[in-house]
Parts: C-alpha cells; sequence; structure tokens
C-alpha cells in the first residue's frame, strides 16, 4: 500500500482493520511523522524551520503566515491541511490519520486535541479503527484544552470555550462550551 492509496481508503471513512496491510501501513508512517515531530519539539526552532518541519510532516508546502508554538504532536501528518493565518499555541495533539482541515485565519488554543479515529465497539474487534475528518472553517477560534471528537465540523468564525468537548457540529458564527459542548449564543457577526 502506497500513501495515496491509503489517504484515499480513511477519505471515504473506509474502515481500517486492525492487522490490515492499511493498519501497518498506518503504523510504519506513523514512524515518519515521529521522527519529524521529535525534531520540532527538540530545542528552540525559527518559525521558519518549524514551518519547513511541518511541510515535511504534511506533504505540502505550509504558508509563511503559519505560526505554530511548540510542543506539537501529530501522529501522521499526511492528512492534516493548514490554510493560510492559522495560528497553533502550544501543546496541541492532532490525531490526522483521518484527515484534519483547519481554515485560514483560525486560532487553536493551547493543549487542544483534534482526534479524527474511533475504535470499534466490539472488544473483539477493538484493534479496528473507524476514520471521520475533522474540519474547521475560516476564523475559528478554540480556547484552550479544546477536544474536538471525529466527524465534527466547526463553521467559519465560530468560538469554542476553553475545558469544551466538541462532539457534534457547530454552526457558524456561534459560541459553544461545555462537557459535551452546547450551544451558548451566535457571536453577532457574520450572519450568526
Amino acid at each position: 500500500m502506497d500513501l495515496s492509496t491509503f489517504l484515499e481508503h480513511v477519505n471515504r471513512g473506509a474502515l481500517i482493520e486492525g492487522g490490515s496491510e492499511a493498519h501497518a501501513f498506518m503504523h510504519g508512517a506513523a514512524q515518519e511523522a515521529l521522527r519529524i515531530v521529535a525534531e520540532i519539539n527538540t530545542g528552540y526552532r525559527a518559525p521558519d524551520e518549524v514551518r519547513a518541519l511541518l511541510s515535511q510532516l504534511t506533504g505540502r508546502t505550509v504558508d509563511d503566515s503559519v505560526a505554530v508554538f511548540p510542543p506539537f504532536y501529530s501522529e501522521f501528518g499526511k492528512n492534516l491541511t493548514l490554510g493560510r493565518g492559522v495560528f497553533i499555541n502550544i501543546g496541541c495533539r492532532f490525531q490526522d490519520t483521518g484527515g484534519i482541515t483547519i481554515g485560514d485565519g483560525s486560532l487553536i488554543g493551547h493543549g487542544s486535541t483534534l482526534t479524527t479515529l474511533n475504535h470499534a465497539l466490539d472488544p473483539d474487534r477493538r484493534a479496528d479503527m473507524i476514520p471521520a475528518p475533522v474540519v474547521l472553517g475560516r476564523n475559528v477560534w478554540l480556547g484552550a484544552s479544546v477536544t474536538v471528537l471525529p466527524g465534527v465540523t466547526i463553521g467559519d468564525g465560530a468560538i469554542v470555550g476553553a475545558g469544551a468537548v466538541v462532539t457534534r457540529d457547530v454552526a457558524p458564527h456561534s459560541i459553544v462550551g461545555g462537557v459535551p459542548a452546547q450551544l451558548i449564543r451566535p457571536t453577532g457577526f457574520g450572519g450568526g
């Protein structure tokens, strides 16, 4: 299996069966991601060095307007897309195997976690994984220590309060918070 075949597999939401060729590929690809992440997180790195390493991690050029404050963690990298003007604060963890897209101008608070894989409920199939992408629209703001679960889309201009656990889609231009995250109110900007 190669990267394009694997990405096609997960991006259509197909099961990653424990012990399968796709599962083995995922674990092998994780080794490269972990090596690059270790470089990002070892010692001081100037912003341009961090972006160069992120470009290696993702397999695509990361725009000069992107800022990431290490430490930063990703277990796959090749299914992560960062828009222009994205800011990711200290200590964020991205499980991007199932696909993470972060829109232009979005801000990710420190210690936030974005996840894209669920395990099977059946204990005999627990090694199986179900991929589901996380999509953040443009100008989204995640407060500190937010957790976003697989399959969630957060609309343009939305704000997620610190410590929230986002289990379902968030409408554009709305403010949510809590565990699980609930609507607090519209932002009052951009039609929300």
